[in-house]
C-alpha cells in the first residue's frame, strides 16, 4: 500500500533477486516515459523504493503521482 508522508507517495517492492528487481525498473521506466512523470526511485539489491510528488506543482502529492502509482502497482501485479 502507497503511504502519503512529507508530500510524498511512498512505496517500496521486493524482488527475489536483483534481476527481477532491474526488470521491473526497466518496464516502469517505460510507462514513466510515458507519461512524463518522473519519480525518485531507488534500488538497493532486491529493493526498489518509490516517492512520487509533483515538481511543478511545488512538490505535492498531485492526481498525476496517484495515476503513476497505479500503473507502477499494476506492473508489479503482473510481474507476480
Amino acid at each position: 500500500m502507497w503511504t502519503e508522508e512529507d508530500n510524498k507517495l511512498k512505496k517500496s517492492f521486493t524482488f527475489k533477486d536483483f534481476r527481477e528487481a532491474f526488470a521491473f525498473m526497466t518496464e516502469v521506466s517505460e510507462t514513466v516515459n510515458e507519461m512524463d512523470h518522473h519519480p525518485f526511485w531507488t534500488n538497493t539489491y532486491n529493493k526498489v523504493s518509490f516517492e512520487l510528488n509533483t515538481h511543478s506543482e511545488g512538490d505535492i502529492v498531485t492526481e498525476k503521482d496517484q495515476k503513476l502509482a497505479a500503473a507502477i502497482d499494476q506492473i508489479f501485479e503482473k510481474r507476480k
